[in-house]
């Protein structure tokens, strides 16, 4: 009887805010992760050019959280990836919890939660390059690098990544290294751009426009 009578009134209750209940239960554990952190390991610092460059960036906006994304990638530019530490930082300098931070971490692509290869390749995997042959491209490259969409290679060159869209639908196949679009693969293509930046080159879009044929066309035409 008093089992059902407590059933009872607890239905009656308001209804729990589980959302809120699990900010917070997150919250509690970013901050008992951090407080580990900080016996084990050495703080994150950002250099003095960029700790400059995080300023600017916080007074373009009306509250400092506003500069969570661009001061994010900030941190990545500096040592290449997203570490706990990064985000210990970014929570203390921006005043937001640390769980609030490793929501943005998580939720966009481009940030990379582990150590990354010496080089990041994204190949995009939406329906305009999907028609013109980017899974070959993808399997080609599981193939070569040895390794899957989301792993880096042995020696540590590449790390391999599928992206939904890079907003080049019109010159597919195509991917992304690092900051450079590379545009209308094909395998042989993407072999000798690869073979490039394994030699330490530093190909650019403009350079390799048509990759290996711009300069083939050019002859061609005139």
């Amino acid at each position: 009887m008093r089992a059902r009578l407590s059933r009872a009134s607890a239905s009656s209750e308001e209804p729990r805010d589980l959302a809120a209940e699990g900010m917070r239960f997150l919250e509690a554990a970013s901050l008992t992760e951090a407080s580990g952190r900080a016996r084990s390991t050495m703080a994150f610092t950002l250099s003095a050019e960029h700790e400059k460059i995080v300023d600017e960036l916080i007074a373009r906006y009306p509250t400092k959280q506003a500069a969570c994304i661009p001061v994010l990638h900030l941190c990545q530019r500096q040592v290449g990836w997203v570490s706990p530490d990064v985000v210990a930082y970014v929570a203390t300098r921006l005043g937001m919890a640390a769980s609030e931070v490793q929501g943005v971490v998580t939720f966009y692509t481009m940030y990379a939660q582990h150590p990354p290869g010496k080089h990041t390749v994204w190949v995009c995997r939406t329906l305009s390059c999907e028609l013109m042959g980017a899974k070959t491209i993808q399997e080609h490259l599981e193939h070569r690098l040895g390794c899957h969409a989301g792993e880096t290679s042995a020696d540590g060159t590449f790390t391999l990544k599928k992206a939904e869209c890079l907003a080049a639908c019109g010159y597919g196949p195509m991917v992304q290294i690092d900051d450079q679009f590379f545009e209308n693969l094909t395998v042989e293509k993407l072999d000798a751009l690869l073979d490039r930046i394994a030699r330490g080159e530093t190909p650019t879009q403009e350079e390799t426009a048509w990759y290996p044929n711009a300069a083939a066309a050019t002859t061609s035409g005139s």
